[in-house]
This record gives C-alpha cells, sequence and structure tokens, in this order.
C-alpha cells in the first residue's frame, strides 16, 4: 500500500474512532506524516500510534492529534499557541485550521528540523521560538488558542494569563509516564472552565531548555 492509501486509510480509522469533524480530517489528510518520522520508522508513518522522533521526545498519535486538535474547535481567524514543537506535525495541522501558529520547542535540532519541513511544505503562517515554553510567549499574547504536547504537573499559570477570554486550552496534566488526563479549559471572567477529555500518556513538560543546545 502507497502512502496516500495509507494515509486514507488512516483518516477512516480516525473516523470509525469518533473523529467526525471534517475540518479535522481534512486538515491531517493535508499533511504527509511520513516526512515528520524518522526515516526508520517512515514504514509506520501511518500507525495509529506514536512513534520516537529522538531526543527522549515523540510524535503523537494520530487519534490523540485528532482529538486535542477538534478540541481547540479551530477556525481561520484563530491565533494559536503551541508548547512543544516536536517533529512540527501537530503545529502543520494547526495550520490548515488557524491564522497564525506559534510555536515554542526546547530541543534546538527538533526545532530545526521543523522549521526545514514548514518551508518544504510551503506552511508560512507559522512562526517558531527556541525557548521555554512553560513561560509561553507574551509577546504575541493574547491567544486564542493554546495546546500543550508534553503533560505538566499543573496548567502553568503564565498559560492561563495568555489566553483570551473566551479562549480554549488543552493540556495533559498529571505525573510523567502515568494517570494524566488530557483538560479543556475554557477562560471565563472568573477563570478557567475545565472538562475532562479521557486518558493519555505524553512526555512531560520540562522547564528550561535542553542543555548543550546553544
Amino acid at each position: 500500500m502507497d502512502m496516500v492509501s495509507e494515509r486514507a486509510q488512516l483518516i477512516l480509522g480516525l473516523r470509525q474512532n469518533g473523529i467526525l469533524n471534517q475540518t479535522v480530517l481534512a486538515a491531517l489528510e493535508a499533511i504527509p506524516r511520513e516526512l515528520f518520522v524518522p526515516e526508520t520508522f517512515a514504514r509506520h508513518a501511518y500507525d495509529d500510534s506514536a512513534l520516537p522522533i529522538g531526543r527522549g521526545q515523540t510524535i503523537s498519535q494520530p487519534l490523540i492529534v485528532a482529538r486535542m486538535t477538534d478540541a481547540l474547535d479551530l477556525t481561520r481567524r484563530h491565533k494559536v499557541l503551541e508548547i512543544g514543537t516536536g517533529s512540527g506535525y501537530q503545529a502543520a495541522v494547526l495550520s490548515k485550521l488557524s491564522r497564525r501558529v506559534y510555536t515554542i520547542e526546547r530541543h534546538k535540532p527538533l526545532l530545526r528540523e521543523a522549521e526545514s519541513l514548514f518551508r518544504i511544505l510551503d506552511l508560512h503562517n507559522i512562526s517558531t521560538r527556541f525557548g521555554d515554553g512553560a513561560v509561553g510567549w507574551a509577546e504575541q499574547a493574547p491567544f486564542d488558542r493554546i495546546i500543550v504536547t508534553a503533560a505538566a504537573p499543573d496548567i502553568p499559570q503564565a498559560l492561563i494569563d495568555q489566553l483570551s477570554i473566551g479562549g480554549r486550552l488543552v493540556v495533559p496534566v498529571g505525573p510523567d509516564g502515568e494517570n494524566q488526563t488530557l483538560l479543556l479549559g475554557i477562560k471565563a471572567e472568573t477563570g478557567l472552565e475545565l472538562q475532562e477529555l479521557g486518558g493519555v500518556r505524553f512526555v512531560p513538560l520540562l522547564p528550561g531548555v535542553e542543555a548543550g543546545n546553544g
């Protein structure tokens, strides 16, 4: 089976798993996931599973990418902040659904690889930063939507502060490796109203930047 057929098969599987938002499915179908995984895992690019991308990081399972993206309820008017660029796959999907994506990564080699892929795919509405995602991107705040692709013990206050009123934040919360819960937060004048979206497993959200990145 070729990559296009495998991608179509993945989209069918996502639909069967409850992802019915056609714009989200179209965005995932438009992004060639095989470009975002190491060459040694290319044959598994359209498996519905997370894959290692180096630096102790992973490219998330497509079903989780779809669920998190769906929960953001995006339109082309929205400005999005992503914490944890990783391979760049989630940012690429978001770029198809929003006005602009701002994405932060603490591993410089991963960020450089992602930036190269954004250029190859002509995704010109993505801005990148090498830095500590937990502090957000204050100069560009407020954001209509924020997505965090690593698990924190608690939602960083800086991210709540940088979310606009009525905005949505999707974040996994919990200890490293176990009992994490995917949360959707909708910001009201009185604070963040939270909903649980189910159990997940993400790498931890770490402070600062990776040593040796320069």
